[in-house]
């Protein structure tokens, strides 16, 4: 019903982005509302996803078009509800959710909240082979060419020894985040967790 709401971010929550829309504000349930805080009081574009039950009528937002997409996806696995499919896509990354489906690491898919190994199974049952086109739209539309940015990569490395992990495991895995093109320090972050927990 509504592919996004774009309009004036005024208020942030634990679990939601208030917009303003000519007067109306829309309450949108995000997987992480404070992706978002750095904007309010600016206009902002948040795509929605428009879910009607017995008893509610909710809009879930996303930063990208590709997270929508994955969130829609997982909502058609047996068991996994728009709570679950929420948190999935708030802590994990497209990318690295599509080559854990495709590659059957159930390892991966495990580490988020609420997802056993009956899930997983379920999720590379109904996902596998469905998602790989969003690993190409994700990197046309974000990735640029060449390496990460060398700037977040040190604050990555950085973010990492605060976090315990030793600096001769952090220089195992940095040829891995060299080439991760990633531009974002948590974006990094990220992918370094998953490298070193495998």
């Amino acid at each position: 019903m509504f592919d996004y709401i774009k309009g004036t971010l005024v208020e942030m929550t634990e679990v939601s982005a208030i917009i303003d829309i000519n007067g109306i504000g829309y309450d949108i349930i995000c997987a992480n509302p404070f992706d978002f805080e750095r904007w309010i009081g600016e206009s902002v574009k948040i795509y929605t996803h428009f879910h009607v039950r017995e008893d509610a009528q909710i809009l879930y937002g996303f930063k990208s078009r590709d997270e929508k997409t994955l969130f829609k996806k997982i909502l058609n696995v047996s068991g996994i509800g728009p709570k679950g499919a929420l948190s999935i896509v708030g802590q994990g990354e497209v990318d690295l959710f599509v080559q854990a489906i495709e590659e059957e690491n159930e390892k991966y898919l495990t580490g988020f909240p609420g997802v056993g190994k009956k899930t997983a199974r379920q999720m590379i049952l109904d996902l596998k082979g469905k998602l790989p086109f969003m690993v190409t739209q994700s990197s046309q539309a974000s990735e640029p060419a060449g390496e990460a940015n060398p700037n977040a990569l040190v604050e990555a490395k950085e973010a990492l020894k605060a976090l315990g992990y030793k600096d001769r495991e952090i220089k195992a895995i940095e040829p891995q985040l060299k080439q991760a093109k990633e531009q974002t320090t948590d974006a990094l972050i990220r992918k370094g967790l998953v490298y070193l927990t495998q």
